[in-house]
């Protein structure tokens, strides 16, 4: 058949035409093949469902755009890729651009965009330039963020960094930890696809799950909630519920938030919660078993002893799988506070930032989705977690300190200094000790068997179904040893700061991502922390040996080619120059 084609004269016509078709029949038809052993590049099927149910017009914006450094640009071309496949399967729903906002703009006009767009949670970000050649240090502003938006609703703006920041190996007593940049970026590729299809999915959604504060024994209701609020009432619908003056309704509130009560909760209290549970509800239970303040201790200058708060929550949270201990927990992985350490010769105080370790660096320790991929979390004052027998009850740790770390039972001295009474870190021989566990299946009711039918009567009445000795579904609850991890600090002269933040430290810890992702994980029924899971392998080449054999290699690749087109085409002459003189 080829031979035929070539053998007619119009055949330079006819493999133009074939050419034309087939280019044309292809652009119609997509395929992609992933060899990546982590599927790098396939769409999990929770994405997928959404995109194709996508029914109206999606603008996505995306500022990380424009003269870039070398591991941003790979993030911005990550970014293209992946919106390219959404158009696609969104039916072309997903229109997407690449800008940088307020180009071409008055300085004062693009400052009040910006000021706009900050407060959609647009992220901005300073990038330090030195140029070798001019031994120069410059400033660019990088905006490492996108802003998806549908007709009719609040834009969501999507953080295109890695939700974790991955750090090179260090003493954690001695050295200053570093950034491995390159680890801190392929793991923001990974978190790329389950971003978008969070905010997506929250833009198209029908149904918005609802969230209630719970009151009524001493939880505070100040500016120290205020990031808490902030960060659940655009995508929830966030209310207020007072546990004395009525019964949580599982049918009404998807799910229960309960923060640094101070007051005992009564056997009424319990049973109105132990029922929520029963019939479907979840809790997420912030709560600091011993009494601890940073404010106390800086205040006085003096040491006092953490006691405990008497909540009269051990018992129902036993049956339930847990135990919280009553101890402070300590890790020499720690944030650091300034601390006077001396006076100066005008009498005024020398600072020096000292480890505290009572604020403890928390990571996950399993693949868990609630904390699969986020940064390390500050809690303040800690106490530990233990699990107990409950049968049916599945128990998963999400968060646990690090391999340095030690348990100081009740009562419990706070002092400024208390790591000092152990100069050789002897004492600080635990490891992963937890904090936050996940608890999963259908429980027992602590009240079975324990009241009257007159009781029982009055809460059916209560709660217009019946009373249950044991949960009618599976559910979920997340018991964690600490409130500080979701209450802000409160600077006198700006006001509220953002969760996972401390005064005179500018590092954003992921106090945020984990309140937000636990929420998430047990209001929607999406499917989506199947993409929170992904996990890009960073393979890198071996630096040394590529210093070493850098000659080899460029021999390899350059000279070696470049020989064999010269010898090919040295042959080809020869063999022509032969045959036209032999015949």
């Amino acid at each position: 058949m080829l031979n035929k084609i070539l053998k007619n004269k119009y055949w330079w016509l006819v493999i133009l035409v074939l050419f034309s078709i087939i280019t044309i029949v292809t652009s119609y038809i997509h395929f992609t093949v992933d060899l990546t052993a982590e599927k790098r590049f396939t769409l999990t099927q929770p994405t997928k469902n959404i995109l194709e149910n996508v029914e109206q017009p999606i603008e996505v914006q995306v500022f990380l755009t424009g003269d870039l450094p070398t591991n941003y640009k790979k993030l911005n071309v990550a970014v293209a890729n992946l919106l390219d496949e959404y158009s696609e399967l969104s039916h072309h729903n997903i229109h997407y651009s690449f800008e940088i906002p307020g180009e071409g703009m008055q300085d004062s006009v693009k400052a009040n965009l910006y000021d706009s767009l900050a407060r959609l949670g647009v992220v901005f970000e300073n990038n330090q330039n030195f140029s070798e050649k001019d031994q120069k240090q410059s400033q660019q502003l990088i905006i490492p963020s996108a802003l998806v938006s549908i007709d009719g609703k609040r834009p969501i703006a999507v953080d295109l960094r890695s939700s974790k920041t991955v750090f090179k190996n260090y003493n954690v007593v001695n050295d200053i930890p570093v950034e491995d940049k390159e680890a801190t970026l392929n793991a923001a590729e990974a978190l790329l696809e389950y971003k978008f299809s969070n905010a997506i999915d929250k833009l198209t959604r029908k149904d918005i799950p609802a969230i209630a504060y719970l009151v009524g024994n001493g939880e505070p209701i100040d500016l120290t909630i205020n990031d808490l609020g902030e960060s659940l009432r655009n995508d929830y619908r966030l209310g207020v519920l007072d546990l004395k003056k009525s019964y949580p309704n599982p049918k009404e509130i998807n799910t229960l938030l309960i923060v640094k009560p101070s007051e005992s909760f009564t056997d009424a209290d319990k049973i109105k919660l132990d029922q929520y549970v029963m019939h479907g509800g979840k809790i997420i239970w912030f709560v600091d078993k011993l009494y601890a303040s940073l404010d106390s201790i800086m205040s006085s200058k003096a040491d006092y002893v953490a006691y405990d708060r008497n909540l009269q929550l051990d018992d129902i949270l036993f049956k339930y799988g847990v135990r919280i201990n009553g101890d402070l927990v300590q890790d020499l992985n720690c944030a650091k506070l300034p601390i006077v350490v001396g006076y100066n010769p005008d009498n005024s105080p020398r600072m020096q930032r000292m480890p505290w370790p009572y604020f403890p660096f928390l990571n996950a320790v399993n693949d868990n989705p609630i904390t699969k991929n986020i940064d390390r979390v500050l809690p303040l004052f800690p106490s530990s977690i233990d699990t107990v027998s409950a049968e049916g009850i599945t128990k998963t740790v999400l968060l646990a300190t690090d391999t340095n770390s030690r348990a100081i039972a009740s009562p419990a001295l706070v002092s400024l200094n208390s790591w000092q009474d152990d100069p050789n870190f002897t004492t600080f021989n635990k490891a992963h000790i937890p904090v936050a566990v996940l608890l999963e299946g259908k429980f027992k009711s602590l009240y079975a068997h324990r009241l009257t039918q007159d009781v029982i009567d009055t809460i059916q009445r209560n709660i217009q179904s019946d009373f249950l000795s044991e949960a009618n579904q599976s559910t979920q609850q997340i018991v964690v040893a600490n409130a500080g991890i979701v209450t802000n600090s409160v600077n006198k002269t700006t006001g509220p700061m953002p969760m996972g933040e401390i005064p005179f430290d500018e590092y954003k810890f992921a106090n945020k991502d984990f309140l937000l992702n636990s929420v998430d994980y047990l209001t929607n029924k999406n499917g989506l922390f199947i993409a929170r899971n992904k996990t890009f392998v960073l393979r890198l080449l071996d630096k040394d040996k590529v210093e070493v054999q850098k000659g080899t290699w460029q021999i390899i690749n350059i000279i070696i080619p470049i020989a064999i087109v010269i010898f090919t085409g040295f042959l080809f002459q020869y063999n022509r120059k032969r045959k036209y003189q032999l015949s």
